[in-house]
């Protein structure tokens, strides 16, 4: 099982970049699906996660109304769409997946992990 995520970068505060992780090695309409970030010095945290069918999204209060996550089940992906990014975005963004199907906002409820991505938001 092999989580790849990719798209971070450097943008400008208020600007957008769109994540994305590919999934191979696992049936992929079965997991649900997430996103961590991890600043320096932090420990990680929840952003947002998506249920297998895509029909239930849930968000961290910090990210609800400028992040939105999504996936294609067919082509074995999931997407984060970051706009009006601020500097306390910037982070290592994680993607993770489940097999149990819910929804869940800790490590714990995770089994497999991308190796992260960067996310840098300039001033």
């Amino acid at each position: 099982v092999q989580l790849q995520a990719s798209g971070g970068g450097l943008v400008q505060a208020g600007g957008s970049l769109s994540l994305s992780c590919a999934a191979s090695g696992l049936t992929f309409s079965g997991y649900s699906m997430a996103w961590f970030r991890q600043a320096p010095g932090k420990e990680r945290e929840f952003v947002a996660a998506i249920r297998p069918n895509g029909g239930t999204t849930y968000y961290a209060d910090s990210v609800k109304g400028r992040f939105t996550i999504s996936r294609v089940n067919a082509a074995n992906t999931m997407h984060l769409q970051m706009n009006s990014l601020k500097p306390e975005d910037t982070a290592v963004y994680y993607c993770a997946a489940s097999p149990r199907g819910l929804v869940g906002t800790t490590l714990e409820d995770y089994d497999t992990w991308g190796q992260g991505t960067q996310v840098t938001v300039s001033s």
